[in-house]
C-alpha cells in the first residue's frame, strides 16, 4: 500500500503546485552592466569601476561608449554627472574641484556601499582624469581605490583654457554656452599650469601607496598642453600615449572616450595580469 500513497501524495502535489522543484527560482543579480545599480561585482573583477567625465560633458554621455565597453569585459560600471552649476543643465565639471571633489568621494561610497566591494577602480576622462588622481590625494581615500586609468588628465595644468570641448563633442554647446555666460566656469582656472588645485596634486608625491595607475595620453590632443603634462613620473605609474600602441591613430583628446583601441588600453589597465592584445581603431581626432 505504501507505494501507492506515495503516487497518490506526488499527484496530489503536482496538481496544486506544491512541490517545490516547480517554483521558478529567484533571479541572480548580474556581475556586469553599465549604471545598473543591481549590479553585484564578480570574484574575477571585484572592484566596481567609477566613470569620471570630463569638464563641460556628464556621465551618461562622455561614457555613452566606453560605460558598455567596461560592463561588456565583465564589469560593474557607474558614473555621475559632478560639479554642476544648476541641477536643471546637464553640463558638469564646471564647479571649483573643492566642491566637486567631495560630490566624487560621497559617489564612490554609495557605490561601495550598494555593490558590497572594499575597493573601487576609478577612470577618468580630461578633468575626470584629474580628479581620479587629485581625490585619493588630496581627500585621502586612496585606501577605497585598486586602480586609476586617467585618460589625458591636466595633472600639471594645462596652457590651453578651453576644456569645455567635451560639451561640444556630446551636441551640448548651447547649453554649456548658457552655463558658463551665468554661472562661469570656477574649475577652469584651477586646472591650469599655477592652479590652485595643480598645486594642491603636485605638491608631493601624487601616486598613492596601494593604487595602480595607468595615463594615457595622445600626442594629438588640443586641449591639454604640453602632451607630457598628463603624466606622473613617480614608481608604480605606467604612462603611455596612444601613439606607442597605435601609431597611426589620430585621436584627440576628446575622442579617447570614444576610440575602441584605447578602450582596451583602459580595460587592460583596470587589470594588467589579464591584458589583452589592443585592436587599434582610428578615434575622433577632435
Amino acid at each position: 500500500m505504501r507505494p501507492k500513497i506515495l503516487r497518490i501524495a506526488l499527484a496530489a502535489a503536482l496538481a496544486t503546485g506544491a512541490v517545490l522543484v516547480a517554483a521558478p527560482g529567484a533571479t541572480a543579480a548580474p556581475t556586469s552592466g553599465f549604471d545598473d545599480w543591481t549590479c553585484r561585482p564578480s570574484a574575477a573583477h571585484p572592484n566596481p569601476v567609477v566613470l569620471l567625465h570630463g569638464l563641460g560633458g556628464n556621465g551618461p554621455g562622455n561614457y555613452s561608449y566606453l560605460g558598455p565597453q567596461v560592463a561588456a569585459a565583465g564589469y560593474c560600471a557607474f558614473s555621475l554627472t559632478y560639479g554642476q552649476a544648476s541641477p536643471a543643465f546637464p553640463v558638469g565639471g564646471t564647479v571649483s574641484i573643492t566642491k566637486s571633489a567631495p560630490e566624487i568621494a560621497a559617489f564612490i561610497d554609495r557605490v561601495l556601499t550598494t555593490t558590497g566591494a572594499a575597493k573601487v577602480d576609478i577612470v577618468g576622462h580630461s578633468e575626470g582624469g584629474f580628479q581620479s588622481l587629485y581625490g585619493p590625494k588630496v581627500l585621502g581615500y586612496s585606501g577605497k581605490v585598486g586602480h586609476v586609468v586617467a585618460m589625458a588628465p591636466p595633472t600639471h595644468g594645462t596652457t590651453f583654457g578651453g576644456l569645455v570641448s567635451v560639451g561640444d563633442f556630446l551636441g551640448l554647446r548651447p547649453v554649456v554656452d548658457i552655463v558658463l555666460a551665468t554661472f562661469g566656469c570656477q574649475a577652469c582656472p584651477e586646472i591650469l599650469v599655477g592652479g590652485s588645485a595643480v598645486k594642491a596634486l603636485t605638491s608631493g608625491p601624487i601616486a598613492q601607496p596601494g593604487v595602480e595607475y595607468t595615463i594615457i595620453a595622445t600626442k594629438y590632443d588640443a586641449l591639454v598642453t604640453p602632451h607630457e603634462t598628463s603624466f606622473v613620473r613617480e614608481p608604480g605609474v605606467r604612462n603611455l600615449f596612444v601613439q606607442d600602441v597605435c601609431p597611426y591613430d589620430p585621436v584627440g583628446h576628446v575622442g579617447l572616450a570614444f576610440d575602441s583601441g584605447v578602450a582596451q588600453m583602459v580595460i587592460n589597465g583596470l587589470d594588467p595580469a589579464a591584458a589583452k592584445p589592443v585592436v587599434c581603431g582610428f578615434g575622433p581626432p577632435l
